[in-house]
């Protein structure tokens, strides 16, 4: 039987929300999910929103109801999947700590806007970054306020070039981690859609959202998604 996976886009358009979100479901159908794509926050409302395998927002700088948010910490608690990526994870909801709590951290600052930096593997075994080396990347090199219990895949490093003060501060990049029965998977690369055009930047993604799937184990994101 197919997994079942929801994808919801919104927000702010300079992250070309509606272009990513048709490529991530390209890309979980390809791997043999049945795919719900929609706009906005009322998805999360759906009372079967736990029979999904995998959620997949793709939502910047916006609000979320109440009942909506309780909904989706709920079936992720109890073992539903989450999965994204830069401002549409990691910045979609700056009013809601509970949403925070469970992806594991908050986009703060980008110094520079748009520049090159280097992401660095800190786990190369683990298959979601497997075979991948250290890559050059031009995109907002994202600083975050960060959960210690997550488990840090690849991370980059800052200069005082853009501002000063923060020259040496080893930032995550890519992490998973648990909530509650739910496994949670994030990169902070993916400012637009045309970055899924990065080899590296594309396969995090894809090996990411097959591990944070229910049900879905290492060795099946390294078959299905080997680089």
């Amino acid at each position: 039987m197919a997994k079942k996976a929801l994808i919801a886009w919104g927000g702010w358009e300079g992250h070309t929300p509606e272009r990513s979100a048709n490529i991530i479901s390209a890309l979980l159908q390809r791997n043999g999910f049945d795919v719900t794509l929609g706009e906005g926050t009322a998805l999360f409302a759906d009372p079967g929103l736990s029979s999904f395998d995998l959620i997949v927002p793709v939502i910047t700088m916006s609000t979320i109801e109440k009942a909506e948010l309780q909904n989706l910490t709920r079936a992720v608690r109890e073992g539903s999947g989450l999965g994204g990526f830069h401002g549409t994870m990691g910045d979609s909801f700056r009013n809601e700590p509970d949403y925070q709590f469970m992806t594991g951290g908050q986009w703060v600052a980008h110094p520079g806007n748009i520049i090159d930096y280097d992401v660095v593997i800190t786990q190369p075994d683990d298959p979601i970054v497997g075979g991948i080396s250290d890559f050059a990347y031009r995109s907002e090199q994202y600083y975050m306020h960060v959960d210690p219990s997550n488990e840090v895949l690849a991370t980059t490093t800052f200069t005082d070039a853009h501002f000063p003060g923060i020259g040496g501060v080893v930032m995550p990049v890519v992490w998973k981690r648990r909530y509650g029965a739910g496994k949670v998977f994030y990169s902070s690369l993916g400012h637009t859609a045309d970055e899924f055009a990065v080899p590296e930047m594309a396969l995090i993604v894809e090996r990411g959202l097959l591990w944070a799937a229910r049900g879905q184990g290492t060795s099946e994101v390294s078959k299905k998604a080997s680089g």
